[in-house]
């Protein structure tokens, strides 16, 4: 998998976040002075399909770009999604994410769980190089 710098203004949400774990993440980000873990977005659309957090992060820390991870979302079948424990919705498709983000009708918080054949790489993108533009 490769990991690209994506300007933040392309990516959009499906999900709302968890404040208490932004603020959480985001300790831990500013002590590491560095984003460790990509995001999964959906190429096509710029649909975040995991990392919600870390882009509300972004967005707070006033970051131009992340280290993301593009995939195919609609056609690669070894992206699979599933509601987290908890979630008040019977199912979910990719159908639904696509549609939550384009429309800005988010989704709950921790309502679909995308799962990969392969984990995301391991990365160390220093704070500094995300204040500058992706380019």
């Amino acid at each position: 998998m490769q990991v690209q710098l994506v300007p933040l203004e392309i990516l959009r949400p499906h999900e709302h976040i968890v404040v208490k774990k932004v603020d959480q993440l985001e300790r831990m980000i500013v002590r590491w002075n560095a984003y460790t873990k990509p995001l999964l977005v959906d190429g096509e659309s710029g649909t975040i399909l995991d990392g919600h957090h870390r882009y509300e992060i972004a967005k707070r820390m006033g970051l131009l770009c992340l280290p993301c991870v593009l995939v195919d979302y609609i056609s690669d079948d070894s992206i699979t999604i599933i509601l987290w424990p908890g979630s008040d919705r019977s199912e979910i498709s990719k159908a639904d994410v696509l549609e939550a983000a384009s429309s800005g009708e988010l989704l709950p918080p921790k309502t679909s769980r995308h799962l990969l054949s392969d984990d995301l790489p391991p990365i160390s993108v220093p704070l500094s190089r995300l204040l500058l533009p992706a380019i």
